[in-house]
């Protein structure tokens, strides 16, 4: 089964430079929804890879993050779609964990839990930690230029990584393939 692995913030929501720090500051982008019910619709596993620095920081806690994800779920749901899973690193920058990208400890978590080939993995991302975590275990890379991404787009990026508008044109692309 193919697996897409999704960053959250700049992907599937608006990212703020603020943190999005409650339910009613996450606000799903146009059309990532509906794409990630398309992936849903074609058999594909969709899995969200998020750091969430924000709780290390003490901007919000996990019942407000989980509220996030509630509201991301439900919303999902409304066009169809889910995610199976949400892996978070709740870590800050300097806690020195392996699961905050760039690493990959959430990624090599994903691979491990579902068993999978990581050639069968599809990784987005609007920044290089997000791109250099995925490559990291051998993920196929995409960088969307929603959120950071046009910033992203200005450096090296890992071989092969693709590039989109977003997260409905790298879906259209994906399952293109």
């Amino acid at each position: 089964m193919k697996t897409a692995i999704l960053d959250r913030d700049g992907v599937i929501n608006y990212d703020s430079k603020d943190f999005v720090k409650s339910p009613d500051e996450w606000m799903a982008m146009p059309s990532s929804l509906e794409a990630i019910a398309r992936l849903n619709h074609a058999g594909w596993r969709v899995v969200v890879a998020t750091n969430q620095s924000g709780i290390a920081r003490g901007l919000f806690d996990m019942d407000t993050l989980n509220a996030m994800h509630l509201k991301l779920r439900q919303e999902l749901a409304a066009v169809g779609g889910h995610v199976d899973a949400i892996f978070i690193c709740p870590h800050g920058p300097d806690d020195g964990c392996s699961c905050r990208k760039p690493l990959p400890g959430m990624f090599t978590e994903i691979i491990r839990r579902y068993d999978l080939s990581p050639e069968l993995c599809y990784s987005v991302g609007d920044s290089l930690r997000d791109l250099h975590a995925a490559a990291a275990v051998g993920c196929q890379t995409a960088l969307v230029l929603t959120g950071n991404g046009s910033q992203t787009q200005q450096h090296p990026l890992p071989p092969d990584t693709t590039v989109h508008a977003d997260l409905a044109a790298t879906v259209n692309y994906w399952l293109s393939l």
